[in-house]
């Protein structure tokens, strides 16, 4: 019980905020690397934000790479899984040991508050955990922005639901109220970003509208639109920049850059 007492003590008191990354389907925990060069020059002048990278491992223990500054408010986390394979079973096993990174995370840091990224399926395993895991009393998750996120999978036809749209529809009401989502889709021609279909990333409106507090769909298009790009894209670089490091508050629309 003290020991309990003074873990919670700890995280009422911490003072770190981290961003937590999670990469998509056949990524691994270097997956951000370049975009965390690009927010690391934009910012001259100050230390590099300290990344700590935790990989779960098929068997359900961890391998940690990096480690946390405690006088960095705002350290980037990146949580992987060995088993990055593409399927909706896979992901639902990845929400799961997700939810135990970030229990294990807590104990060693003592943070609740955290903002999340997710790129591609990293997009749904953080759907599927604020769904299926999530405790508002252990966290507090203030924004989650998802880049490319296939929220119908492959399916280009908003009428064709998949088994995993439906899912996470059907279990919407156990969104945090509080959340504030961004749904980044890339394009070349407004289709597609050469992988997932614009319209996929678009069924996210059917998961988050009137559940969250503040829905925002964008698109970026153009060079470094591509699915495989988008984490290094210069404007999504400038989003994240604005929203997630910044946490400047957005009205609750959709828009095109």
């Amino acid at each position: 019980m003290t020991k309990q007492h003074h873990n919670d003590h700890a995280i009422q008191t911490a003072k770190i905020s981290p961003v937590i990354f999670i990469p998509g389907s056949s990524a691994t925990i270097n997956r951000f690397d370049d975009l965390f060069t690009s927010i690391n020059k934009q910012s001259k002048g100050t230390p590099a934000t300290p990344v700590l990278k935790l990989q779960v491992n098929k068997d359900g223990s961890f391998t940690y790479n990096g480690k946390l500054a405690t006088n960095n408010r705002q350290p980037f986390i990146v949580i992987g899984f060995e088993d990055n394979s593409d399927s909706y079973d896979n992901i639902k096993r990845q929400a799961k040991w997700l939810a135990s990174a970030m229990n294990a995370l807590q104990q060693t840091y003592h943070f609740r508050d955290f903002s999340a990224i997710g790129h591609s399926n990293g997009g749904l395993d953080w759907t599927e955990y604020l769904e299926n895991y999530y405790n508002i009393n252990d966290f507090h998750i203030k924004t989650l922005m998802t880049l490319g996120t296939p929220y119908n999978f492959s399916e280009s036809s908003t009428t064709k639901q998949t088994a995993m749209l439906t899912d996470l529809m059907d279990n919407s009401d156990n969104l945090p109220t509080d959340l504030t989502v961004y749904s980044v889709a890339g394009s070349e021609d407004y289709s597609d970003d050469g992988i997932v279909p614009v319209q996929s990333v678009l069924s996210g409106k059917y998961i988050f509208q009137k559940q969250v507090k503040k829905y925002t769909q964008i698109t970026v298009s153009g060079d470094n639109a591509e699915h495989s790009n988008l984490p290094e894209n210069p404007e999504v670089v400038q989003l994240i920049q604005e929203y997630i490091l910044n946490n400047k508050s957005n009205d609750n629309h959709s828009r095109r850059r």
